[in-house]
């Protein structure tokens, strides 16, 4: 008889992804389940497009939250946050349920240990971080392959969930993988990074509405492109015709010419004194605008630099475009965009150092993988390229 309620009760449950309160203290409407995974699905999706996996990322989406489609993980979050609207009988209720893993598991045994087992990477870890996968490495416990053979209740999820996994079929990888490179690596990784972006995303939009709505509101590279050459105009205005003078213009001419050559490597020399500054932003945002790219990163090697060039940035294109994103970067001197913007790089023109960028890129937690997706269809300048060391050039290139 009791079996029999439960039933019905789950017949006619609400699955919830998250509550909250208003600002009087009142519930608002629950988050539904169904609506989170197909959201961070859509956007992951959107994001890995750019890779060319944007099936990959949709799978990833709609089944990161699979463990929260069962009635042990309802009642523990009615428990948890004391969300008690819906009169759900919440005896039995445990302390602490997982909810990860039971993706992971999931999407493996619909798809295979083939492609599920590159979505489980990225499902299993969206909260703890990427892990690996066999406990003889080192990782016990905690290695992915561990964790899934502890999954007892997996026929509890809900058939949606079921369904939404199996919808999404023929997924092919991008490219050919070199077993002997860093590619697959780079790859999940990526993946990775769609996912939890798409997840932070969507959650903030129902539990922190005004902090979504403040992410927006950046210029597009058109506009900051006509905000650097008016600057540089008037530079040129300004500016005497002296020898020194005539050659920085010279400069700066054909790294704009060059930013409209095909995509590739480019490199430029300039000795100091020379406008390499914003000669080089300038051939950025040329190229970025000519190929429909997204965004600029500058790399460089010392805070020192990065703040002199980042005030030369703004000077050009405005204090709120340019976003510093270093351990040496004054809270109180940055806005609150530009720290939700620093999170995952949604922005124009990222200023950063070469351990932020290339330490993230080997990364294997959320909050430092978040923002590697936004490196896809990006202008990247390694400034003081030859600063970089010698011995990690080939993970690095």
């Amino acid at each position: 008889m009791v079996r029999q309620c439960e039933v019905l009760n789950m017949m006619n449950l609400e699955y919830i992804a998250h509550v909250a309160k208003d600002v009087d203290g009142n519930w608002i409407e629950p988050h539904l389940l169904v609506e989170h995974l197909e959201k961070v699905g859509e956007i992951a999706g959107e994001f890995a497009s750019k890779f060319n996996s944007k099936e990959w990322g949709m799978l990833a989406g709609v089944v990161h939250d699979a463990g929260k489609a069962r009635m042990s993980w309802q009642k523990y979050l009615r428990v948890k946050s004391e969300y008690l609207v819906d009169g759900l009988d919440l005896a039995g209720s445990a302390q602490n349920v997982r909810h990860a893993i039971h993706g992971a598991k999931l999407v493996e045994i619909v798809h295979g240990k083939g492609i599920g087992r590159i979505i489980s990477y990225c499902v299993a870890g969206h909260h703890v971080g990427l892990q690996d996968w066999s406990s003889s490495e080192g990782a016990g416990q905690a290695s992915l392959e561990f964790q899934m053979s502890q999954v007892k209740d997996l026929e509890e999820v809900h058939q949606f969930v079921w369904n939404k996994a199996r919808s999404i079929n023929k997924l092919v990888p991008p490219w050919m993988f070199s077993m002997d490179s860093l590619e697959m690596s780079l790859w999940i990784r990526m993946l990775y990074s769609c996912l939890v972006d798409a997840d932070f995303l969507d959650t903030e939009a129902y539990m922190e509405p005004e902090r979504s709505i403040e992410r927006s509101g950046f210029c597009s590279i058109s506009e900051l492109l006509n905000r650097l050459n008016h600057y540089n105009d008037l530079l040129v205005q300004k500016a005497d015709n002296s020898p020194l003078n005539r050659i920085r213009r010279e400069i700066r001419e054909k790294c704009v010419q060059m930013g409209r050559q095909p995509q590739g490597v480019f490199s430029l020399s300039v000795p100091t004194g020379g406008g390499k500054t914003l000669s080089s932003l300038a051939f950025a945002l040329e190229h970025a605008k000519k190929h429909n790219l997204s965004r600029v990163i500058y790399v460089i090697p010392y805070t020192s630099i990065i703040e002199q060039n980042a005030d030369q940035f703004r000077k050009a294109l405005g204090d709120d475009q340019v976003i510093e994103h270093h351990s040496s970067i004054d809270e109180g001197s940055s806005t609150y965009k530009s720290r939700l913007a620093a999170e995952n790089w949604d922005a124009p023109i990222i200023v950063t150092t070469s351990v932020q960028f290339f330490e993230s890129l080997f990364a294997n937690k959320s909050s430092r993988c978040r923002k590697l997706h936004n490196i896809v269809n990006s202008v990247v300048v390694l400034d003081e390229a030859q600063l970089l060391p010698v011995g990690y050039l080939q993970p690095i290139l």
